[in-house]
């Protein structure tokens, strides 16, 4: 009997979260064709039982991959490192791994979550629109500063995060500019993060992952047009 082909990986993701767009990058980076299914955070997709079946904790993204269900973007990155190494998210130093590390976290960790849309939508409730504004952009332009500090190491020539090629760093900072600039936060005057994303912009696997690619006028598969 001829061995099944592998089923194609499954995407659950949202179009503009930032957490989705990091998986969309990596996945393109390792060369991993894959299909989506949209889940409308806005429209509160991430809550309904079909989803909820895929990921309890109602968040995107998951990933379904070698007849797994990952969830967790940074988890997800190191699933796929492992399980498929080239090209590499991560360095073979050790130093250099955890700087990576480090950089990927500061993002995913301190930036982002402050900035998700329950947090933005509880800034709304009890301070208002303008509240919700300052904070986010408070937050992004504070964290941005620190990022640019921590690219002040002898591992940046000028291109990506570490070394001349993109790292999991990488894969987690470019969504956070997209981000920035969605809010009005420029970073033109951080000459290394503006590196970076000149590198980045000119890179098809993050050019191909970006979310004007799928926008919610373009979708297909929603969970709600499935219900």
């Amino acid at each position: 009997m001829a061995a099944q082909p592998k089923a194609k990986p499954v995407l659950h993701d949202y179009w503009r979260s930032s957490a989705s767009y990091r998986v969309r990058i990596a996945l393109n980076l390792k060369g991993i064709a894959f299909d989506r299914v949209s889940v409308d955070l806005v429209a509160g997709d991430q809550r309904h039982p079909r989803h909820l079946a895929v990921n309890p904790q109602g968040l995107v993204p998951a990933l379904q991959i070698d007849g797994l269900v990952l969830t967790q973007s940074l988890a997800i990155l190191d699933y796929l490192d492992e399980t498929r190494p080239q090209p590499p998210l991560l360095p073979s130093a050790p130093a250099a791994r955890a700087h990576v590390r480090a950089l990927a976290l500061a993002i995913a960790c301190e930036i982002h979550p402050v900035s998700n849309l329950a947090v933005l939508a509880r800034v709304e409730a009890l301070a208002g629109a303008e509240a919700r504004a300052d904070w986010n952009q408070d937050n992004i332009a504070s964290g941005l500063l620190s990022i640019e500090a921590m690219l002040d190491h002898p591992g940046f020539v000028g291109r990506f995060c570490q070394y001349d090629a993109p790292s999991m760093a990488d894969c987690t900072l470019i969504p956070q500019l997209y981000n920035a600039t969605r809010w009005g936060v420029g970073f033109s005057h951080l000459p290394r993060i503006s590196a970076v994303a000149r590198a980045c912009a000119a890179h098809p696997a993050f050019a191909a992952a970006h979310p004007d690619h799928f926008d919610l006028r373009r979708r297909q598969g929603s969970l709600r047009e499935r219900a």
